[in-house]
């Protein structure tokens, strides 16, 4: 009689552990704020110069539409307010690459932004 009870026990765990794995899959991660459907930025900098960065926007075609080099400031790249000021000088580049259709260099959109 144990042996029945403990394999039935078995079998619905089993079984409610593949139905929620199931329901996991069709969940979908959530779009982070900071993410522009317009284009994507690549930031480089290098840890014995901390006070210099080069910031780089591509398009979804992954052409390089913008680039800025910012000196003299230390910038910590991975909070929010940060990437929420990137993505705003990111459009703000793109919009004005749109209407060019030139690569533009170091026209402070964000060190503008960043002060």
């Amino acid at each position: 009689m144990k042996q029945i009870i403990k394999t039935g026990v078995f079998a619905l765990a089993l079984s409610l552990i593949s139905f929620y794995s199931f329901a996991q899959e069709e969940q979908k991660a959530a779009t982070p704020r900071w993410v522009s459907e317009k284009g994507y930025w690549v930031v480089e900098s290098n840890i014995h110069s901390p006070l210099d960065h080069t910031v780089r926007f591509y398009n979804n075609d992954d052409m390089l539409i913008y680039k800025e080099t910012i000196s003299g400031t230390k910038i910590n790249f991975k909070k929010t307010k940060v990437k929420m000021k990137l993505k705003r000088a990111l459009e703000s580049a793109i919009l004005a690459w749109e209407k060019n259709k030139i690569q533009e260099e170091n026209k402070e959109y964000i060190s503008v932004l960043l002060r």
